[in-house]
This record gives structure tokens, sequence and C-alpha cells, in this order.
């Protein structure tokens, strides 16, 4: 079951989700927030694995503070769910650590839909900004084409660092050695242009959620 919290300081919008998720069958919601305050305490003294968040309330640092969250609780999948337009936040919420971004007035197949995609481990855009993400304009420099070249192995060892195994799990799943892991990293920092590992995984995310 996973565990969920609701962080917005709208009471129908709390209600929605909560009867979405009852209705959905495999998540349980432990809480409910309407302040950033609260919201701290409760991430550093209770077990979450969603959280649900609208970005505008009280005492929230904006979008902003989603970076600080997701680097005290890098396990949390944080899926904004906003009065504000994806066009306008949704690229830098997925920046700064969200999983997911959905405007309020999206229906409640989407917003379950996009709930499924980060709890399996996905990124949840809407189709034209997801392609904004993959791709810059140019297929031989898009991330989907950097995808295409990589090997087999190394799109195993991309898969399995994105589902949040450490180098000697994907050591003993693979049957190979942990410097060899080590190796196939930085292949994939490499091919796939990333800075370091975190944004090596948020490349493999983006692209499941793409279906390359």
């Amino acid at each position: 079951m996973n565990k969920v919290l609701i962080a917005d300081h709208h009471p129908i919008t709390r209600k929605g989700i909560s009867s979405i998720l009852l209705a959905e069958g495999n998540y349980e919601v432990i809480g409910y927030v309407n302040d950033g305050n609260d919201l701290l305490n409760i991430l550093t003294t209770t077990e979450i694995d969603i959280l649900i968040l609208e970005i505008d309330i009280p005492n929230l640092n904006s979008i902003t503070a989603l970076k600080a969250i997701k680097r005290e609780f890098p396990h949390i999948k944080i899926l904004v769910l906003s009065c504000h337009p994806e066009e306008m936040y949704a690229l830098s919420a997925i920046k700064y650590g969200a999983s997911g971004y959905v405007a309020k007035t999206a229906s409640i197949q989407r917003v379950l839909n996009a709930i499924n995609q980060v709890q399996r481990g996905g990124i949840y855009l809407n189709e034209a900004l997801s392609q904004r993400l993959v791709s810059d304009g140019n297929a031989t420099q898009g991330l989907a084409f950097k995808y295409k070249k990589l090997s087999s192995r190394e799109i195993e060892v991309l898969n399995l660092l994105s589902n949040g195994k450490r180098n000697k799990e994907i050591a003993a799943e693979l049957d190979i050695n942990e410097k060899t892991v080590s190796t196939y990293k930085m292949r994939l920092l490499k091919k796939l242009e990333a800075q370091n590992v975190a944004e090596l995984i948020k490349h493999a995310r983006l692209l499941q959620s793409s279906h390359v």
C-alpha cells in the first residue's frame, strides 16, 4: 500500500483526491496538511511514499521549496497538483525535483494517470511538455536519440538505477561486479550528457514516461 500525504489548503481538493485514491485501492492517505511548516514536521516524522502538493500553500517557498524537500527526503515522490497552469510552472517543477505536475483543471482520469505514473517511478507531464523535455528540437541531439544508442546492458543498468537500486544490488541482479556497474554508470553519464546520477535517473524516468 502506497502511503500518500496531501498538502493543500483547499478542503474540497483534499476530499476529492482522497476519493480518487480510495477508489483506486492501492493507496492509503495517511494525512493532510495546509501549511508549509506542518508539511516539514510530518515529512520528518512520518513514513511517506508520495506527496501530492499544492505549491501555493502558506509558509511554503513556492516552487523552489521542491528542491529542499527532495534534498532532505529523496525517496519521496512528489506530484504537484496546482491551481497554476502547467505551461507556467511544470517544467520548473520537474527541474526542482517533482515527478509530475497536473493543473487542477485536469480531468479526474488524468489526475489518476499522473498519480499512477509517479508511483511507478516515472515522470508525468502533458504530452506537449514531455516532448519539450525529451527533445531539444534537434533529432540528432534529443534525449530519445541518445537513448537509442545505448547498449542493452547499459539500458538494464539505467532502468535499475531509475528504480532506486544501488551499485551492489545492480551487480547482484545482473551478475556482474560493482566496479563494472560503476563503469556502466560513467558511460551512461557521458552518453546521456548528465551531470550526475540524479540527473541520469531523471533522464531515465522521462524516457520511461515518454515510451521511447
